[in-house]
């Protein structure tokens, strides 16, 4: 087992990040605050040097480097915040570095790594997620002699990365109740929860994972790390099938709570920052938000930070997460409906199914001359959640015959 993070190992990370990275704003949320009745502090990483934490930990990892290890070069694999620390330092220091990068990352992440390294990096898109993509590097380090720098599973990345704790603690003006962090591969939260543990002991570190890569939830539950055979590529920055074996160390013994929430859920926070803040959080990043918005508890008079890790959304991905936030809420349906193939069925469905607020946002048909019935694929947009069921109701009673395609997720998936 390799040596455990220490809070003298985070202090020298914060003397060498120093003049480095940015301390980033600790703001007051009042909305949120409003509505729990705790005061709500959000530690906008998003606003960092690279717009993601991941700064702190690459940077400190690669400069801890030998003059050996930095002339051969180095390598990483990342999903994008963890490339871009990582080539913002290779430029910073001058040393040449690859980065291996899903093929299926966001677009504006690549372009953003290949900004921040320059001359220094060069980039490598490779597998369909970043399992895949992690393998190819790791064969190709070793084959090359050159160095791997690991996005969580590094005492030294832990580190850099727990640096956000003690900015924390010297932000805060009192006692803090609750640390809601976001979870990935691990390293983020189990540096947090290296230096709270010691610094704060009575402050309880809340860990929050995407319901589809729930990676580190399902390990402490077995009680070791597991390998997730699939999972939901949504949240990129947290998406691992396993967790580190450090992290994993240290969540098991010292983490107070890990929650999930659901993709679509992490949709609407988004949306929610960005229309009452203005504040722009990638999935990821608004994914600690939105466990405080779901976590079944009392918060009323508590002092809650949240970390708000990054903010590198791609503005193409916007009609996904809004689609997904409706999904969500119960306000988006999709159907296969049966028509009629007679004169004034669809005159019939808007006007007898309908309801006065309900909206239909897709439509797709194609008319079978040979036969008396054709399907149409149909997306509904309602209101309120509750008039769902009078939607389907009405559908029966006018011998509408339907699938309810949300439930089939084989199909489903084509339309989102």
């Amino acid at each position: 087992m390799k040596k455990l993070p220490s809070l003298e190992g985070v202090q020298l990370a914060a003397s060498r990040l120093n003049s480095v990275i940015r301390k980033t704003p600790w703001e007051f949320n009042k909305r949120l605050s409003e509505l729990t009745g705790a005061s709500i502090f959000f530690k906008r990483e998003d606003l960092q040097q690279v717009r993601s934490f991941k700064i702190r930990g690459a940077y400190n990892k690669i400069s801890s480097l030998s003059e050996g290890e930095r002339t051969r070069g180095i390598v990483c694999a990342s999903a994008g915040n963890h490339a871009q620390g990582f080539a913002f330092s290779c430029k910073k220091m001058q040393i040449e570095g690859i980065v291996y990068m899903p093929a299926t990352t966001p677009q504006q992440k690549v372009s953003q790594v290949r900004m921040f390294g320059g001359e220094y990096i060069q980039v490598v898109l490779t597998g369909d997620n970043f399992d895949t993509c992690q393998k190819y590097a790791l064969k190709f380090a070793k084959k090359e002699n050159k160095t791997f720098i690991h996005p969580f599973d590094d005492t030294k990345v832990i580190e850099g990365q727990a640096t956000i704790a003690l900015e924390i603690l010297e932000h805060s003006s009192g006692p803090l109740d609750y640390i809601f962090v976001p979870v990935g591969g691990g390293g983020l939260i189990s540096g947090i929860v290296t230096v709270i543990k010691l610094l704060s002991s009575n402050t309880k570190i809340i860990g929050v994972e995407p319901k589809g890569a729930s990676s580190m939830k399902k390990s402490l539950n077995e009680g070791e790390r597991v390998v997730l055979k699939k999972i939901d590529n949504f949240v990129d920055g947290a998406a691992v099938s396993q967790v580190g074996k450090i992290p994993f160390e240290i969540c098991k013994t010292q983490l107070d709570e890990i929650i999930t929430v659901d993709e679509g859920k992490i949709c609407q926070t988004i949306l929610d920052l960005y229309n009452n803040e203005g504040i722009i959080a990638e999935p990821a990043g608004a994914l600690a938000i939105s466990g405080l918005e779901v976590m079944e508890s009392n918060f009323k008079g508590k002092r809650i930070a949240v970390i708000l890790c990054g903010g590198n959304n791609d503005i193409l991905r916007m009609p996904e997460i809004s689609e997904r936030a409706l999904l969500y809420a119960s306000l988006k349906h999709y159907f296969l409906i049966d028509f009629p193939q007679r004169a004034g069925a669809m005159k019939e469905f808007v006007t007898e199914i309908l309801g006065p607020n309900d909206d239909i946002t897709h439509f797709e048909f194609s008319k079978k001359s040979y036969r008396t019935n054709a399907p149409a694929v149909v997306g509904i947009q309602l209101k309120k959640a509750e008039d769902f069921s009078l939607l389907v109701e009405r559908m029966k009673i006018h011998n509408f015959k339907f699938d309810y395609l949300n439930e089939k997720q084989n199909l489903f998936q084509f339309l989102i």
